[in-house]
């Protein structure tokens, strides 16, 4: 199993998809990089040589942040939001949607499934024993 990145790739996909298992790695992203070591994007992970892996490691970790580098940097952008007190920063704080969707309805994935229904105000009598 190859390991870039100190990603396990698995073996058994076409290279092309088998690069989107890093993170900060998509499909566009993956085409260039393959295009740049020139490997043919539809062979398999096991077949490369290794070569072709020491190439590609050599490529995505000197040119592009993926991985911990990436998402530390993600962080980061979130605290300085949060730290300057910018709308987007305050959003972010009270868990709510930060890019301007509507918060009456649809917002059951970033609140965390809240459901907050209310029922008729009546409670049911107690059963008899």
């Amino acid at each position: 199993m190859p390991r870039i990145a100190g990603v396990n790739i698995p073996e058994q996909k076409q290279i092309l998809i088998a690069l989107t298992y890093i993170f900060g790695i998509g499909l566009p992203l993956s085409r260039r990089i393959l295009a740049t070591v020139g490997i043919n994007p539809l062979k398999r992970a096991s077949e490369l040589t290794s070569e072709e892996v020491n190439r590609l490691k050599e490529i995505i970790e000197k040119n592009y942040k993926i991985e911990g580098e990436l998402k530390r940097e993600i962080m980061m952008n979130i605290k300085r939001l949060k730290d300057i007190g910018c709308w987007r920063g305050i959003r972010h704080i009270k868990g709510l949607p930060v890019r301007g969707q509507r918060t009456r309805t649809n917002t059951r994935t970033v609140r965390g499934n809240v459901r907050k229904t209310v029922g008729s105000g009546r409670k049911p009598p107690p059963a008899p024993k």
